[in-house]
């Protein structure tokens, strides 16, 4: 239990957040959410020690251990894989060197060996004698293979490491659990597995992470971070969402009754009551639900950004045509081959790979920016096409305002017409005079899809289209694509942009595709198409 009394910080005369009181109970996961700088890895800061706050005060139960998913990716690079997830139990680690650098004592006299035992017998109420075992277990659920466990931390790549500190900060069942973006760098099956270990997690999680699909799956509260106030509501990210966007249509409602509103409020509770309990987690789910109450439902005063694709002119019946394409990278690695499929009418189609990198590449020979190692493609002649790609910055070179930079992607260069487009994207009053070169990441995401918009396509290409965009952003963007009555070619790792978007999935192998008509999550569970995937990748 983590327990926040009157909780305030600032920087220089600015406060953050302030008068912030809440209490963290075992049994619940809290998924912490706010715009990109509300403050949600400062309170998460605070609450681990890291960071002391202006005042207030942050107490844990008697005896708890607090576990924090380490950011520095080098911090334990001269250890062991092993020994970095055992030193996730701090007391247990300690006290493993204490009685080790006994029992190296060349001069072990009795009075050491009552020492030792006394360390023996702490260690093994920790579990000590089970430790490297869990921790293997950890590993292993993570995608960490054996073979791994002795190597040292500085020979493994950045994303296997991600997945350690992660078992690191799983390891030996803390009390209370602090996760800022665990799912950063996760590939999705291990997401899937984070998921279902934390639903069935029975002490305190505090987490902040921008994929929905992932609060949702695991979180019981919501702590809301807006405009300096901090509030907690019982349920997770869809229900805080979907109720808050509800209470603000009626609050726009002027002519309907207090009564009417009410009985809206609470249908829509039941409802989501109902779709709660058929979730795979359905045992942390039930803790929501009892919880669930009309008092929860308050308008959100988040602003949304405006996004909408409306295409100029439908496609025609030929949209995209490929042929025997492949691409190596520039070791000759065998990026993706033998890859043939129609893009038909209407396609929403996910692309995957186990690397970033393929799908990316595979993008760019589509949008002509490089050429296939072999193979052929052909676009529909109706097909107008808007590219968003995963790296931007050679869009930004140039030192333009805002204004100008957008002007350069438009026929119109009226100030009206294309403040109504930045406008959309909350670039409002003098937003239009910025530097168009200094822009935060988010912003710049928005300006490609200001410009993505300004072409009014029947086709998009998305090369992981919620790369640094906050929350409302992304929330926008998947609204929006729901929708969009084009066709659409994507490459993502937001769980529940795919699976609410897409209804197609090819996967891109050095050994060929694979490419299904069926629900993304199936996909991922389907046994024989695992061992399918798995043989494919094999060169």
């Amino acid at each position: 239990m983590i327990t926040v009394s009157n909780l305030a910080i600032q920087f220089g005369k600015i406060p953050l957040f302030q008068d912030v009181s809440l209490k963290f109970t075992a049994g619940n996961c809290y998924g912490v959410i706010g715009a990109n700088g509300a403050g949600k890895s400062t309170f998460l800061k605070m609450i681990a020690g890291e960071l002391d706050p202006t005042r207030g005060s942050i107490m844990m139960g008697p005896g708890e251990r607090l576990s924090v998913l380490k950011q520095n990716h080098y911090e334990f690079d001269e250890f062991s894989v092993i020994d970095t997830v055992l030193m996730g139990h701090k007391e247990m680690s300690k006290c493993r060197q204490e009685k080790d650098a006994l029992y190296s004592k060349p001069d072990f006299s009795d009075e050491d060996g009552m020492k030792a035992a006394k360390l023996e017998d702490h260690f093994a109420e920790m579990g000590g004698w089970t430790a490297e075992s869990d921790a293997a277990f950890l590993l292993s659920g993570l995608g960490v293979k054996e073979i791994l466990h002795d190597k040292q931390m500085k020979e493994l790549e950045g994303k296997m490491k991600v997945k350690v500190l992660l078992a690191q900060a799983l390891f030996g069942n803390p009390d209370n659990l602090l996760l800022d973006e665990p799912t950063n760098d996760l590939d999705l099956e291990t997401v899937l597995w984070l998921e279902n270990y934390l639903a069935n997690f029975e002490n305190t999680v505090i987490v902040v992470s921008h994929d929905r699909h992932f609060l949702d799956n695991v979180c019981t509260d919501v702590v809301d971070i807006d405009f300096g106030k901090v509030k907690m509501f019982s349920g997770n990210y869809s229900f805080w969402y979907e109720s808050s966007q509800l209470a603000l249509r009626q609050q726009a409602s002027a002519n309907k009754k207090a009564e009417e509103k009410k009985k809206e409020l609470m249908d829509f509770i039941l409802r989501f009551s109902a779709n709660v309990a058929k979730s795979k987690q359905a045992t942390s789910r039930k803790k929501m639900i009892e919880k669930l109450n009309i008092e929860d439902i308050t308008p959100s005063t988040r602003k949304y950004p405006g996004i909408i694709f409306q295409p100029e002119r439908p496609a025609g019946d030929r949209i995209l045509t490929v042929k025997n394409l492949s691409a190596y990278d520039e070791d000759g690695l065998c990026l993706f081959k033998d890859v043939n499929f129609t893009v038909e009418k209407g396609d929403k189609i996910i692309f995957i790979s186990k690397e970033n990198s393929t799908v990316t590449a595979f993008f760019k020979i589509l949008m002509e920016n490089v050429q296939p190692s072999t193979g052929t493609y052909e676009w529909g002649v109706t097909i107008s096409k808007a590219y968003l790609p995963m790296d931007n910055s050679e869009f930004f070179l140039k030192d333009l305002r805002l204004f100008d930079w957008l002007a350069q992607f438009s026929d119109n260069t009226d100030e009206a017409f294309l403040r109504h487009y930045l406008g959309k994207m909350l670039f409002s009053g003098e937003d239009i005079n910025k530097s168009a070169k200094v822009l935060s990441g988010g912003e710049k995401m928005r300006c490609m899809i200001s410009r993505m918009m300004l072409a009014h396509p029947n086709l998009v290409v998305l090369d992981h289209p919620t790369n640094h965009l906050d929350m409302e952003s992304i929330q926008s963007f998947n609204n929006n694509m729901k929708t969009y009555p084009g066709q659409i070619l994507m490459a993502s790792h937001d769980h529940e942009f795919i699976r609410s978007v897409c209804t197609r999935v090819i996967e891109l192998t050095p050994n060929g595709m694979i490419d299904k008509i069926m629900d993304f999550e199936d996909y991922l569970t389907d046994v024989n198409l695992k061992v399918r995937r798995d043989e494919m990748y094999k060169v």
